[in-house]
């Protein structure tokens, strides 16, 4: 069961390595602050990372399924802190400009950005737990096509 768990860790690590891998341009307003962007996808990664880790630790392996509704659901909840981070964010880089930080995170909600963010946690998700299934339903190494169960 350890072992399966610390895999399960690893697997999520890179999961949410993906995740982050777009380089963009997250904030296209240089008014709101330069650290609104990284904070806002910091949380959506950590999000995602910490729901991973949950998914591939608390249900054991012979248990494991790829779960779309979970996906989904996971998927809201990295598009929520996406868009709740910028304004956290924002009032507190410039307290005074509070009003300005609100109606920037009220506006992330329809923008392609904050959607995308919800859709690729979906994706890796989607991925993550497809991985897991397989890996715990194999048992064993991995093996070549031509090697049969008689290797061993």
């Amino acid at each position: 069961m350890r072992d399966e768990r610390a895999y399960a860790t690893i697997v999520a690590l890179f999961a949410a390595g993906l995740y982050l891998a777009p380089n963009t341009e997250v904030v296209a307003d240089p008014d709101i602050g330069s650290l609104v962007g990284p904070v806002m996808v910091g949380a959506a990664v950590l999000a995602l990372l910490l729901a991973l880790i949950g998914i591939g630790t608390r249900v054991p392996a012979d248990r494991q399924r790829v779960a779309p509704g979970t996906a989904l659901l996971i998927g809201l909840i990295c598009y929520l802190v996406y868009v709740v981070a910028g304004a956290v964010a924002g009032i507190a880089g410039d307290p005074s400009q509070s009003l300005r930080a609100v109606l920037f995170a009220a506006g992330q909600f329809a923008s392609w950005y904050a959607v995308l963010v919800g859709i690729a946690a979906f994706v890796v998700t989607l991925l993550y737990q497809l991985v897991l299934v397989g890996r715990f339903r194999q048992r064993g190494r991995p093996r070549w096509p031509w090697e049969g169960d008689d290797g061993e």
